[in-house]
């Protein structure tokens, strides 16, 4: 296949040129481009934005709902000091349903979402990295905004710098604890005992054999004053006779 030369006058390539002057001097002067000059210019986020996730340590009762709600499995509890969740970035989706299920409020978001690891292992945040937000090196010297009409759509450039700062909305909830519904139904297998990161239950009495099995009913459970009413004992209960109740 043999392609023919387009030849074009000098007049025409003269015209060629100039327009493209005409359009950089425009570009330059007022621009009318939606394309975002990042680092240099950084987009303005709305105020729900769901980014890097902090932890309050002194907030956190170790009660496990983060890790075990997070539908990607990134939160894992590392033991420092206490139980305290760190996040592996490399599989979270950022749905924030560890925020959300927090009871404490000891998990918070941010508006920090551009961030940059050396490695994957780095990606994975340990608890005392969680406990504050890491080093922001910023290059932009303005932001920018979409401005969407029916006619178009443009940007619109401000001469002032995002605040990159942590959200923390904290629940209004009354103190819980667990209490068992049926006594008389406990099947004595221990289960709420073993998921208590807090050791808070006690089995007072229970019908035990020569051999160590657990048999029978009529085990009672004693919840002492360390529930922090987690909910752990409830959701891993197998009869479903443990609940949660306010205390004052």
């Amino acid at each position: 296949m043999k392609v023919e030369k387009i030849s074009r006058s000098p007049l025409e390539e003269l015209k060629r040129h100039v327009g493209v002057i005409q359009e950089a001097f425009k570009q330059a002067v007022i621009p009318d481009r939606v394309t975002i000059e990042y680092p240099r210019e950084r987009r303005k986020y709305p105020e729900n934005l769901r980014g890097f996730i902090v932890l309050d340590k002194s907030r956190c009762i170790s009660c496990f709902r983060c890790a075990q709600i997070c539908p990607a499995n990134a939160i894992q509890m590392s033991y420092f000091e206490n139980f305290y969740p760190g996040i592996d970035y490399t599989k979270c989706i950022f749905c924030h349903f560890c925020v959300e299920s927090c009871p404490t409020g000891a998990l918070a978001s941010s508006t920090l979402h551009d961030m940059a690891f050396k490695s994957l292992e780095d990606m994975k945040v340990k608890p005392n990295q969680m406990m504050r937000l890491p080093a922001a090196i910023r290059e932009d010297v303005q932001s920018v905004e979409y401005d969407v009409t029916k006619k178009g759509w443009r940007l619109i450039r401000k001469m002032e710098l995002e605040d990159i700062k942590v959200v923390r909305i904290l629940p209004k909830l009354k103190p819980r604890r667990a209490f068992c519904l049926e006594p008389e139904s406990c099947l004595g297998c221990r289960q709420c005992m073993e998921v208590c990161p807090h050791e808070a239950i006690v089995m007072e009495r229970c019908e035990i054999t020569l051999e160590g099995q657990i048999v029978g009913k009529g085990c009672v459970l004693k919840i002492t004053e360390k529930c922090v009413g987690c909910g752990l004992c409830v959701r891993q209960c197998p009869m479903k006779i443990l609940s949660l109740k306010e205390v004052e």
